[in-house]
This record gives C-alpha cells, sequence and structure tokens, in this order.
C-alpha cells in the first residue's frame, strides 16, 4: 500500500497566493497588498512595509513579537501631516490576536487596522 500525503488545509481555510514573488497566507492579504501598491504608486501612501514587527517586554523579558501584515505611511494624519497605519488582514479574531492587538496599541501608542 503506498500511502499519499494529502496538501494540508489552513486551519481557518485560507489559500496561500504568490503575488509579485512573494507568498502571502491568503488571497485577501494578497490583493490588499496589490492595493496597496497602486496607492503607494498614486502617491497616497508612502514606505509600503510587509510583515512589520513589534516587540513587546516586561522589565528585561520579552513577552511576545507581534507581527502585522502591512505598515505604510500617509498624508491625511498627524501633526507633521504623516500618520503610521498598521494594517491586519484578518478573517477569524482569536483571543489571542484581540490581546496582543489591544498590548500592542497601548505599548506604541498606535492604532492597528483590520481590513
Amino acid at each position: 500500500m503506498i500511502a499519499v500525503r494529502m496538501p494540508r488545509r489552513s486551519k481557518y481555510g485560507a489559500r496561500p497566493v504568490v503575488i509579485d514573488g512573494i507568498r502571502f497566507a491568503s488571497t485577501r492579504e494578497g490583493k490588499r497588498y496589490a492595493e496597496l501598491k497602486l496607492l503607494a504608486k498614486a502617491g497616497e501612501i508612502t514606505c509600503l512595509q510587509l510583515q512589520p514587527k513589534y516587540e513587546v517586554y516586561a522589565g528585561d523579558v520579552k513577552l511576545f513579537t507581534y507581527i502585522g501584515d502591512f505598515q505604510y505611511y500617509t498624508f491625511k494624519g498627524g501633526r507633521d501631516g504623516l500618520g503610521t497605519v498598521i494594517e491586519d488582514v484578518k478573517g477569524v479574531r482569536t483571543p489571542v490576536y484581540k490581546l496582543k492587538k489591544k498590548i500592542v496599541e497601548a505599548v506604541y501608542n498606535l492604532k492597528i487596522v483590520e481590513v
């Protein structure tokens, strides 16, 4: 008998996609990347970054690293005209995600936008 290994299905049914040689965890995330690239090309946003990392510490102890999907600057906010936007493309908001989001927003004094 020959064992045939079936491709693993994502826990929440997301299907990975590759755009511009970059692998995204879901088609939804890839679609958002394409939209953000167009906004950057049009000059609406600047400094588009993928997978921004925010580390959270309690004293000297690293508690966790939050990894967003996208970070960019928009010209619509802030005193100097630039506003930092962190985006997370979410299909399922788990309790762990909700807690990490609240902590990161409080520690870094920013807002995470869910798309």
